[in-house]
């Protein structure tokens, strides 16, 4: 019996030592037991700590893709200045995959491609630039091309063969899929696939995806398609209000991919486009002709002023201030305690649209405006600035308080 008690004396003590740090049997084993071991971070974890910067062929070419196409837009990446101003990604849409070999093996088109996908990528890489794919997490893709469901562990570790960097993946053909299941699904098959793969979620807003998509993408559409018209990209606009707290470092709210370049919007109205997605934090994915872009289109798309906005790497989504009537105040803040304010003109007309520094939170009676587009410097303001804003255009500023050194 004094055996037994003393036994039991020396359990407790053990007991007691090990408190809520690990299992009683682990303590009657000496404490050797290891607790689960967490799973580390991986490489996807660390990408698009700014919004995306590419092209995809979808807005302009539909289906109408090819390997010449596809090695004249990277060289046009490099050559009209879109590579120095920040954009990476040359992705195929829809429409490069016509079937699975009998091993389940998804299998390019030979005619359109063939050198084969894995050559394709290493050019655009040698470039200095990423490749990406489209699928589709339903059996077929939009345009009825082989789907990766039931394949997301043999696609995922196909598109690592072949050198993928980005993967855009959509979500037709998916009757009784749900949405978070069949996107976390292909996030793991792509972690397996041990490449660093961004994540583009393409399930057009319907689940909410920014309510669970943080850390299965690393952007998510918010909306439907985009169109190449005015009407269309204020659509779009007006559903991004009140998305700004789900975006952050490696999660993007994506309003779609650029009409800028393709046509139905005009010069001003392509500004605006490019302004308001910068100021979105949105990713910026041309989907133009690189290739023969005019010097208008260029010029959009590559200003640096413009640009830095999105790329800021506080990595906070824009916000609207304020609406009156036909003309909005939207603004974002900036790393630097700066804060980039956009003044859209919506209507037919030109409009004087005023913005304060109290409204704006700026802590200060004067403060220093940076013009965007005109690149130009304007000096000190009191207590607020105005300018008069194109039909269908904006102003876009920075604004910075006077008392501020940067």
């Amino acid at each position: 019996m004094k055996n037994k008690m003393t036994s039991l004396i020396k359990s407790a003590v053990v007991l007691g030592f090990c408190g809520l740090l690990v299992s009683a049997a682990a303590c009657q084993k000496g404490g050797q037991e290891s607790r689960p071991s967490r799973s580390k971070p991986s490489a996807l974890d660390k990408l698009a700590q700014t919004p995306p910067m590419g092209w995809n062929s979808w807005n302009k070419f539909g289906c109408n893709v090819d390997e010449k196409m596809i090695r004249g837009m990277a060289e046009a990446m490099v050559s009209r200045g879109l590579k120095a101003a920040g954009y990476e990604y040359i992705v195929i849409d829809d429409c490069w995959q016509v079937s699975r070999d009998k091993r389940g093996t998804i299998v390019a088109d030979p005619e359109r491609f063939p050198s084969g996908i894995k050559a394709l990528a290493d050019y655009v890489h040698s470039l200095g630039l990423k490749f990406g794919l489209y699928s589709c997490a339903g059996t077929e893709t939009c345009q009825g091309r082989p789907g990766s469901h039931g394949y997301e562990e043999q696609d995922a570790r196909q598109y690592a063969a072949w050198g993928v960097d980005y993967l855009k993946y959509d979500w037709c053909h998916s009757e009784g899929l749900a949405a978070q299941a069949a996107y976390k699904k292909m996030r793991e098959a792509l972690e397996s696939a041990r490449r660093p793969i961004v994540f583009s979620i393409c399930e057009w807003g319907r689940s909410e995806p920014w309510q669970w998509a943080k850390g299965v993408g690393h952007l998510w559409r918010t909306t439907g398609d985009i169109e190449d018209k005015w009407e269309s990209v204020l659509k779009i606009l007006d559903l991004q209000a009140g998305l700004e707290s789900y975006a952050g470092p490696g999660h993007w709210n994506d309003p779609d991919m650029l009409e800028v370049g393709n046509g139905g919007l005009t010069f001003e109205e392509s500004k605006s486009h490019f302004s308001l997605w910068c100021l979105l934090a949105a990713p910026l994915i041309a989907g133009n002709d690189l290739r023969t872009m005019t010097k208008e289109t260029a010029f959009i798309l590559t200003n640096p002023d413009v640009i830095a906005v999105n790329q800021d790497k506080l990595g906070v989504q824009g916000r609207r201030l304020r609406t009156e009537g036909l003309t909005e105040v939207w603004v974002k803040p900036l790393a630097d305690l700066s804060k980039a304010v956009v003044l859209l003109n919506r209507g037919p007309a030109p409009a004087v649209i005023s913005v304060s520094w109290k409204e704006l939170v700026v802590e200060t009676s004067t403060a220093e405006v940076r013009d965007l587009w005109l690149k130009e410097d304007l000096g000190r303001f009191l207590s607020g600035y105005s300018a008069k804003v194109p039909a269908r255009g904006v102003v876009m500023i920075k604004v910075k308080a006077s008392n501020i050194v940067i």
